[in-house]
């Protein structure tokens, strides 16, 4: 589909000059502002709708499988079809029904298509669009996605159907949300939004909520205890919570009192602001919170095995092994509040749809995926949606050869666990930053100091012990927040931007605080073994992080800094392992740098020069590297031979540090004796000796 989404005109006031398709409802193509007559054969209106969303050309084979149930001639049913849609489609200087080979595409460049504008707006994030373009939106959904158009022994067809349609009814209640949060409190469309959205999505507690609000602001109290019983009842029926929308309600209630209510509309209160705000399972620190979906197990190119859908009772596959060991992991990085797996399998046993048992279990974000097994291949699809805005934040196929099933299951388990991790925090950084400083929580506060932390430099570094510091204080039980105010104090000794000694014993200080918070928290452990290596105590570094990878294989932080200081005076083998892990675990880490950086230097202890230049070249390239990086590259390429590019680097790092020399460098790290011989050796050969 992004394809079509990136070349397609958006039109969302119907049918203009040209062509238009609407998919948003049943099928209809308007050209010129009439109505085509389409041919009644349901798989040609199917064949066109598959087409139209797919992302590239598709085999012919795929397409007889997805239509045809076994018919005398698939494949001449298949030309038929493509023949008419040529006759409706294709222009006199234009062929949109493409084929090549064995696939076929359509070409819809210069076409306004209603699905493509709603997609298109998903992809750049619904919570960016202003009110005129929402109304826009909303409009063009006049029903479900292909409307009607379910074919009856076409089951591979009708999956592909359901979950369209489940897309795009997360994007319309997406739409629906921000608007009725822009929209002003006496609008006429308010109550058909608020009743469109309740439909979609019936246990929405945020849709109660605002729906509640509404009525409040109106004076109609008596209308909100009716709905509160009604909603309280069907919430009962499906055996969920409904405390969150009556404590909403409570608040709602006392602060507008009943007679204020009725004479005037009110602000919104607290809990039912634009953002809905509920209660959350972490509401101290506000943490963001995931729910992972059971996996579906695919065979083949068709379906689940044997035909089980998200709501077959029969599990226990490796689709939900992986699922639950997906959990685990992601629980063990206590990065943020995760569902626990009876929750997510009991919603699935109810044939609830991702989004949906999203909303209804109040989180962020939902990872959802597949697990396909064929031709001596198993394939694993990830999608991680955030809920509110139904945006995809990331999505990957992760494929390999089973020579033994569950190593190749845990090595993609690792993939998907660390990447999940990774674009969350991503994501809630970038977020925090576009927050005004006063308004930030502690989770906020925390990421923002992330992203500060990340920049490297020394007043970047000072700004993010500020937010560290403002997430600690609104959240005293806070160890990961403990744990990067440790991080800041290691930069400064590191680089030389404060006392080391002073800065040493501030990094151990607040590293033990977060142990004392949370000593199953593996970035604790972390922290303390970074700081225990400032103070010279290698055994204990070591013990620390061992602990952090041990409570959480999947911490990349964990390995990278085993890595760190194997790659010194432990042992460089093991350095080159860890470093090696902890890329594969976080390949786009912002501290990549440090991961190439030491496995260069694990090389040269181990006499590969030339290896420990090209991985140090490589640790220098990152966009972040910092002057101490820049300085292994020097050392390793002038080890190397490579005199000429060694210079470069000791020139590019006296610019800034202009009496830089060996005994900086070495008096940086802890390195065993002949390590630091070898490095004095290089140091000589480009004039920093």
């Amino acid at each position: 589909m992004e394809t079509h989404v990136e070349s397609a005109r958006s039109s969302l006031d119907g049918a203009a000059a040209g062509l238009s398709v609407r998919l948003l409802g049943p099928l209809t193509v308007i050209r010129d502002g009439a109505t085509v007559q389409l041919p009644a054969s349901r798989k040609l209106r199917a064949l066109f709708a598959y087409l139209a969303l797919a992302p590239h050309a598709v085999g012919r084979s795929r397409l007889c499988e997805l239509l045809w149930d076994v018919p005398n001639d698939p494949r001449g049913e298949l030309r038929w079809c493509l023949s008419k849609l040529r006759g409706i489609f294709d222009e006199p200087d234009r062929h949109r029904i493409e084929t090549s080979g064995d696939t076929v595409a359509l070409d819809l460049k210069g076409v306004s298509v209603d699905a493509f504008d709603v997609a298109s707006a998903a992809a750049r994030g619904i919570e960016t669009l202003d009110l005129e373009r929402l109304q826009a939106l909303s409009r063009l959904f006049v029903g479900d996605f292909l409307d009607g158009l379910e074919i009856d022994r076409s089951p591979h067809f009708n999956s592909w159907l359901i979950a369209q349609r489940r897309r795009f009814s997360s994007w319309h209640v997406a739409i629906l949300e921000h608007l009725v949060s822009k929209l002003p409190a006496d609008a006429d469309e308010m109550s058909a939004h608020l009743e469109k959205w309740l439909e979609l999505n019936p246990f929405d507690e945020r849709a109660h909520v605002a729906l509640l609000t509404s009525l409040a602001r109106r004076g109609q109290i008596a209308a909100c205890e009716d709905h509160l019983a009604s909603a309280a009842q069907l919430f009962a029926s499906e055996d969920l919570d409904f405390g969150p929308v009556r404590e909403a309600w409570r608040t709602i209630r006392s602060e507008r009192p009943a007679a204020t209510l009725r004479a005037q509309p009110a602000l919104l209160p607290a809990a039912a602001q634009a953002s809905i705000v509920l209660p959350h399972p972490d509401t101290a620190t506000s943490k963001a919170s995931l729910a992972v979906m059971p996996f579906v197990e695919e065979t083949g190119i068709g379906g689940p095995r044997g035909g089980r859908s998200r709501g077959d009772p029969s599990r226990g596959g490796l689709a939900d092994g992986l699922t639950h060991d997906i959990i685990t992991r992601l629980a063990k990085l206590r990065d943020f509040f995760v569902i626990a797996r009876g929750s997510v399998f009991a919603l699935a046993e109810k044939n609830i749809a991702p989004e949906d048992a999203g909303r209804r279990l109040n989180v962020d974000y939902v990872a959802t995926g597949t697990v396909r097994s064929q031709a001596g291949r198993v394939a694993v699809s990830v999608e991680l949606v955030e809920v509110r805005t139904a945006r995809i934040v990331w999505a990957e196929t992760f494929e390999r050869r089973p020579d033994d099933i569950f190593a190749v299951l845990d090595d993609i388990g690792d993939s998907i666990v660390s990447s999940i991790s990774a674009e969350i925090e991503m994501v809630e950084r970038n977020r925090a930053m576009l927050k005004a400083p006063s308004s930030l929580n502690a989770w906020e506060a925390y990421h923002r100091g992330l992203w500060h932390m990340y920049r490297f430099t020394r007043t970047e570094n000072a700004q993010a012990r500020h937010f560290f510091d403002m997430a600690l204080k609104l959240d005293p039980t806070f160890a990961r927040a403990y744990a990067g105010l440790s991080f800041t104090h290691w930069q400064n000794a590191f680089q030389r931007w404060g006392d080391r000694d002073q800065e040493s014993a501030l990094a151990y200080e607040t590293a033990g605080q977060s142990l004392l918070v949370d000593d199953h928290n593996p970035a604790a452990h972390w922290a303390m073994g970074r700081a225990l290596w400032l103070r010279g105590e290698q055994d204990g570094s070591l013990i620390e992080l061992e602990r952090a990878v041990d409570l959480s294989p999947n911490f990349a932080l964990g390995h990278y800094a085993l890595s760190f200081v194997h790659s010194q005076s432990g042992d460089p083998n093991a350095a080159i392992g860890s470093s090696d892990h902890s890329r594969h675990l976080s390949p786009f880490d912002p501290l990549l740098f440090g991961m190439l950086g030491a496995r260069a230097m694990a090389h040269v202890r181990l006499g590969q020069f030339e290896e420990a230049a090209e991985w140090a070249l490589k640790a220098a390239a990152r966009p972040n590297a910092h002057a101490i990086i820049l300085a292994i590259a020097a050392h390793c390429l002038a080890l190397a031979g490579r005199l000429d590019e060694a210079r470069t680097f000791a020139a590019a790092i006296r610019k800034t540090l202009p009496n830089y020399c060996a005994d900086d460098f070495i008096g940086t790290f802890r390195f065993e004796p002949d390590a630091a011989a070898l490095f004095r050796q290089g140091a000589k050969r480009i004039g920093l000796g």
